[in-house]
């Protein structure tokens, strides 16, 4: 039976009553205040809905990540790489990455990324929680993406792009950046083609909430305005 949230409670039910169809579904309800959203992924589970949807809680079984040190990058992507067409910056327009996240796409009608969902991420990125990546090509936002950082955790959210490789350059750089920082694993959730590309696999949900457990807490060297 799908739990419903409480807006008087935060707390989450135990990942293990996540439902196998649809896989991972755990809750629905509350609010997206920052201290429900922080309680959520420190408890393994986000928000995932459209419009016209209750909140929807996800904790998916096996669920994808990427450990920095297995990224994977492509010959061709390489030469993009070398050849800087772009510039990264880090927590320079998180407001102007997430919207850009909610455009519509070519193949989808709406978005997940509801305007009630937009103001509950800023708030995150006001607090030094949520993060993003630019990237441009002159003074022209072509990429980017944004997500949570806590602990030696990276929590990646959405992604977009406006030109030829701009968001993989941009998740690229990211990871590197994760790396050098001291960043143990970034949470992809949901697998993707893509995300695979890159060196993203697939673990236990149960190996997932371990990884939790042990780094949630530890300290980062991350600078986010270099």
């Amino acid at each position: 039976m799908l739990t419903w949230l409480q807006r008087d409670s935060l707390d989450f039910p135990p990942l293990a009553k996540a439902m196998r169809e649809p896989n991972g579904l755990l809750a629905a309800g509350g609010d997206l205040s920052a201290a429900r959203l922080v309680k959520a992924y420190r408890h393994g589970c986000f928000p995932w809905f459209q419009d016209g949807q209750p909140i929807l809680w996800w904790s998916p079984d096996p669920r994808t990540v990427l450990f920095p040190d297995e990224l994977h990058v492509s010959r061709s992507l390489g030469k993009v790489l070398r050849q800087q067409h772009y510039r990264v910056t880090f927590d320079q327009d998180f407001a102007a990455v997430i919207r850009a996240c909610a455009a519509p796409r070519s193949y989808t009608d709406g978005t997940w990324i509801t305007t009630p969902m937009q103001s509950a991420y800023i708030e995150l990125h006001e607090q030094g929680i949520a993060h993003s990546v630019e990237v441009w090509q002159g003074d022209e936002l072509v990429g980017g993406l944004y997500g949570l950082a806590m602990g030696r955790l990276f929590f990646g959210e959405s992604m977009f792009s406006r030109a030829d490789n701009a968001s993989k350059v941009g998740f690229v750089t990211l990871v590197s950046k994760l790396q050098e920082w001291g960043f143990t694993l970034i949470d992809c959730q949901m697998p993707t083609q893509h995300l695979h590309s890159f060196g993203a696999r697939a673990i236990s949900r149960a190996s997932f909430a371990e990884y939790l457990q042990r780094y949630l807490d530890q300290p980062n060297l991350a600078n986010w305005l270099t």
